[in-house]
C-alpha cells in the first residue's frame, strides 16, 4: 500500500560546521556565549498549558565554573509529577488521533528550527551546561538531534507504509496506534541529543509522554522545549519536569496508565525500574514497554598488523572526547607487546599537545566533568591506581575541582586484565591498557569478552583481514556497535543505530526504525467484500 505524495523524502545528515578561526559561525557562536552567560534566566517546568515556576529554586551552573551561576531551576513535587500524567492522558486523545503526517510535520519544523534559528542557542546551552567543547556540542545539540529528528520522521513514514497482502474480496490493513497510557522518558546529561529523542520519538508516533531530564542538562533540555513548543507541539503532549528521581518513578511505576519507559542511564537504576514494573504488573492496563540504554566498558583491541597511529589516535579520541563520558568512550584497550612502543610514541606526543580550561577557548581540546559527584568518583579510581602494585599511571593523574571539576587525561598501564579500572565503568577521562603477547590475539579476544558485564560499543584495529573477522565472530556478543579500524564512538543517525545487550541495555537501536516500532501497539483489521451466505465448506459434500 503507497503512502504517495506524503512519504518523506530520505533525509541525509546536518552538514558540521567546523568552527575554524575567523569562520562565520565560530564568530556567531562565540557571541552567543557571551550573551547567554550574561544572562541569568528561570527555567519554568512545562505541564500542560502551563510554565511553572514553583517549588525549590536551584541554580544551574556550569562544571568547568562552578560558581558561575547561569540560572535558576524549579524543583517540583509530587504533586507536578502527578499534574504531569494528568495533562498528558488529557492530551492523548486528540494527539493519538491527529493524522500521522501532521505530527511529523511538527518534527520536521523542529529540525529546521534547530538548524537555523535556534543551532547556536542549543549549541551555547550544551557547552555552558554541560561542558562540550564546540565541536563534541555541534555533533551532538545540533546535528545528532536534527537527524534523529528527520530520520525518525522518515522511519515512521515506512512504518506506516508497511501493509500485509490481501486475498480475493478482502482488504487486509495495519494501524500503527500509540500505546495506551503514557510513556515515562528518563534522560542523561552527557548527550542533549539523546535527552530530546527519548521524548519525541516516542511522541511522533503518537503516544503523549512526561519527560524527566538529568539536572544537569536542564539548561539545554529547555532550549529543546522552546523549539518544539515553537514548532507546533501541541500543549500536554510532552510535559518537562524537574523532579526527584525516585519519586517520580514511584508515582509514575505505579499509575495504571503507564505504558512504557524510554531511558538512559545507569544500570542499577535501569535494573531497579524493571524490577519495580515486574512487581507492579498486575496494576497496568497493558504489558509496558521497557526501553533502555545504559552503561558500557567500551574497549579497543588491537592486532599485531594494526597502524599504530591510527590506534594512537582511536585510543586518544576514543577515551577522551568530551571528558570520557560517553557511554561509548573508549575505557579499556587491549594492545600486542609488539606494538606498544610504537603507539605510545604517537599517543604520548598527542597528549601533551592537548589543553584542558573553559568551552569558552575554543583551543581546549578537553574541559571539565559534569558535577562534583562525578568528579570524586572518576578521582578515586585514578587514586587507587596510583596505590597498586599491578597497575601504574602514565599519563595524566591530576585533579581538581576548585573552579571547575577538571580531571587531566588519564592512561593507566595495568599488568592484571581483571585490574578495577578494567572492569568497572568509570564514565570518565581514564583510560586503562593492558598488553598482551603477540601470539595470544585469540586467547585476548576471549578476555574482552569475558571481562566485563557491558556490551554497548568495542573496536577492532587490525590491517590482517583474518584477524578482523575472527575478532568480529568471537566479539559477536560484546558489542551492539562494533567498529572496525575507528574509534568505538561516533555512532551517526542513519549509519549506525546504537544501542548494546547485555548489560548495556535492550539494543532498540535509536536512530532506526526498531526504536519507533516499540512506541506502537499494531493493530489488523480484515474486512470481507463479500461475505459468505453458506456455512457449509466443499469438504461436506457426500
Amino acid at each position: 500500500m503507497s503512502i504517495g505524495f506524503f512519504n518523506v523524502p530520505t533525509p541525509k545528515n546536518e552538514p558540521i560546521l567546523g568552527y575554524a578561526p575567523n569562520s562565520k559561525e565560530r564568530v556567531s557562536l562565540k557571541a552567543k556565549l557571551a550573551e547567554m552567560k550574561s544572562q541569568v534566566i528561570e527555567v519554568p517546568m512545562f505541564i500542560g498549558s502551563e510554565e511553572l515556576k514553583e517549588g525549590k529554586k536551584l541554580p544551574l551552573t556550569s562544571p568547568h565554573d562552578h560558581q558561575h551561576v547561569l540560572g535558576y531551576y524549579y524543583e517540583g513535587d509530587a504533586s507536578h509529577v502527578n499534574k504531569a500524567i494528568d495533562s498528558s492522558l488529557a492530551a492523548r486523545e486528540k494527539w493519538a488521533n491527529m493524522s500521522w503526517e501532521h505530527r511529523v510535520s511538527i518534527f520536521l519544523k523542529a529540525a529546521d528550527l534547530s538548524a537555523s534559528k535556534y543551532r547556536m542557542e542549543l549549541n551555547a546551552a550544551t557547552m555552558l551546561g554541560q561542558s562540550k567543547n564546540a565541536f563534541q556540542a555541534e555533533i551532538d545539540s545540533a546535528c545528532e538531534w536534527i537527524d534523529f529528528l528527520r530520520f525518525n520522521a522518515h522511519f515512521a513514514t515506512q512504518i506506516y507504509a508497511q501493509q500485509p497482502e490481501s486475498s480475493e474480496y478482502v482488504w487486509n490493513r495495519s494501524e500503527y496506534r500509540p500505546l495506551e497510557g503514557f510513556v515515562f522518558a528518563v534522560t542523561p546529561f552527557n548527550f542533549t541529543a539523546i535527552a530530546g529523542n527519548l521524548p519525541a520519538s516516542a511522541a511522533l508516533m503518537g503516544n503523549v509522554v512526561v519527560w524527566k531530564p538529568s539536572p544537569t542538562q536542564i539548561y539545554s533540555a529547555y532550549v529543546l522545549m522552546k523549539i518544539l513548543k515553537e514548532a507546533g507541539l501541541p500543549d500536554g503532549v510532552i510535559n518537562l519536569i524537574y523532579t526527584d528521581g525516585p519519586l517520580t518513578g514511584d508515582i509514575a511505576f505505579r499509575h495504571p496508565e503507564f505504558a512504557g519507559v524510554h531511558f538512559t542511564g545507569s544500570t542499577k537504576v535501569f535494573q531497579h525500574i524493571w524490577k519495580t514494573i515486574g512487581e507492579n504488573i498486575h496494576i497496568y492496563k497493558s504489558y509496558p514497554r521497557i526501553v533502555g540504554e545504559t552503561g558500557g566498558k567500551d574497549f579497543v583491541v588491537a592486532h599485531t598488523s594494526a597502524d599504530p597511529k591510527a590506534l594512537a589516535v582511536g585510543l586518544l579520541r576514543g577515551a577522551f572526547e568530551f571528558q570520557g563520558q560517553k557511554c561509548s568512550a573508549a575505557s579499556r584497550a587491549y594492545v600486542p607487546k609488539s606494538l606498544w612502543e610504537s603507539t605510545w610514541e604517537y599517543f604520548s606526543k598527542d597528549l601533551a599537545e592537548l589543553k584542558m580550561g573553559s568551552v569558552e577557548d575554543f583551543s581546549n581540546f578537553v574541559t571539565a566533568v559534569i558535577d562534583e559527584k562525578a568528579f570524586d568518583k572518576i578521582a578515586s579510581y585514578i587514586d587507587l591506581a596510583k596505590n597498586s602494585d599491578t597497575a601504574k599511571i602514565i599519563a595524566g593523574g591530576s585533579y581538581d575541582k576548585s573552579k571547575g571539576y577538571f580531571i587531566q587525561p588519564t592512561v593507566i598501564l595495568t599488568e592484571d586484565p581483571k585490574f578495577t579500572t578494567m572492569t568497572e565503568e568509570i564514565f570518565g577521562p581514564v583510560l586503562t591498557i593492558y598488553l598482551y603477547e603477540d601470539d595470544q590475539f585469540e586467547e585476548t579476544l576471549h578476555l574482552v569478552d569475558t571481562t566485563s558485564p557491558y556490551a554497548l560499543t568495542g573496536a577492532i584495529f587490525s590491517q590482517d583481514r583474518y584477524a578482523i573477522e575472527l575478532a568480529t565472530k568471537k566479539l559477536t556478543n560484546a558489542a551492539g556497535n562494533f567498529y572496525i579500524n575507528d574509534k568505538p564512538t561516533g555512532a551517526v543517525v542513519g549509519q549506525q543505530p546504537f544501542g548494546g545487550g547485555r548489560a548495556s541495555g535492550t539494543n532498540d537501536k535509536a536512530g532506526s526504525s526498531l526504536n519507533l516500532l516499540r512506541w506502537v501497539s499494531p493493530r489488523t483489521i480484515k474486512e470481507n467484500f463479500v461475505s459468505p451466505t453458506d456455512y457449509k465448506y466443499p469438504f461436506l459434500a457426500e
